[in-house]
């Protein structure tokens, strides 16, 4: 039995699923974007005249915020949904450990 508790071929890892790391990687490209537009909007309504640089430093700082801030909660996400898989599989392992004694 693993120091787990959990008799398994595969070690125990808390890493999610490729489709939940994937989708969390298109929440945060899908965010950037949002965050560009909105910081290029914002810098657009306020400035008169030749805007270029500042409206490109509005997208960059608006997309770099909104990525960011996606970023922590898709990785405190994914982190909980490892924890949360660990833990459902320890519970079955007792479980099963419970009900076949064994010799």
């Amino acid at each position: 039995m693993s120091p787990g508790g959990i008799d398994s071929e595969r070690p125990l890892s808390a890493l999610p699923s490729v489709q939940a790391r994937v989708l969390a990687f298109f929440a945060i490209l899908i965010a950037g974007t949002a965050g560009a537009l909105i910081g290029y909007s914002f810098v657009k309504l306020q400035c008169h005249g030749d805007c270029a640089v500042p409206e490109g430093i509005g997208a960059i700082v608006g997309g770099v915020g909104a990525a960011a801030g996606v970023a922590v909660v898709a990785v405190l996400v994914l982190r909980a949904m490892g924890e949360w898989s660990t833990i459902k599989a320890e519970r079955a392992a007792e479980i099963d450990a419970r009900e076949d004694p064994g010799p």
